[in-house]
């Protein structure tokens, strides 16, 4: 279901973002963890391999990428300035943004972390901060 396949027909556990794609992909239901990363960049190249094993050891997760230099009006508009940066969003809300590599535990550290929010409480913070805006 969250699996895609390349041109050459192979299945891909990571799907490549756009612009044009990044939104419908981080306000979907569950957990999406988006790698932005670019070809000459040497940390992005290091953490490459261990952000395909946890796409492929979480199949129940969307593992998404974007290339910085294709899409650099959707990293600009996110305010990327270091690569590798890392976002992990839950049901549409971005829990965590962080540039730098992680290694593999660090990694499945998050996951685990992100795995355990409690989502109605952030919702109900969410609501709560939206309400206060609102009423200054």
């Amino acid at each position: 279901m969250l699996n895609k396949e390349n041109k050459n027909g192979e299945k891909m556990t990571t799907i490549n973002l756009t612009l044009e794609t990044f939104e419908e992909a981080v306000m979907s239901d569950g957990i999406t963890f988006v790698d932005f990363w670019a070809e000459w960049c040497g940390p992005c190249k290091m953490f490459g391999p261990i952000f395909e094993k946890a796409s492929d050891a979480h199949p129940d997760i969307r593992f998404a990428k974007v290339d910085t230099e294709a899409e650099q009006q959707l990293g600009g508009s996110l305010g990327i300035q270091s690569i590798p940066t890392i976002m992990a969003f839950r049901d549409g809300v971005l829990l965590f943004s962080q540039p730098g590599a992680l290694p593999a535990a660090s990694l499945d550290q998050l996951i685990t972390s992100i795995r355990e929010v409690d989502m109605v409480e952030v919702h109900k913070q969410i609501a709560e901060q939206e309400n206060s805006t609102d009423n200054t």
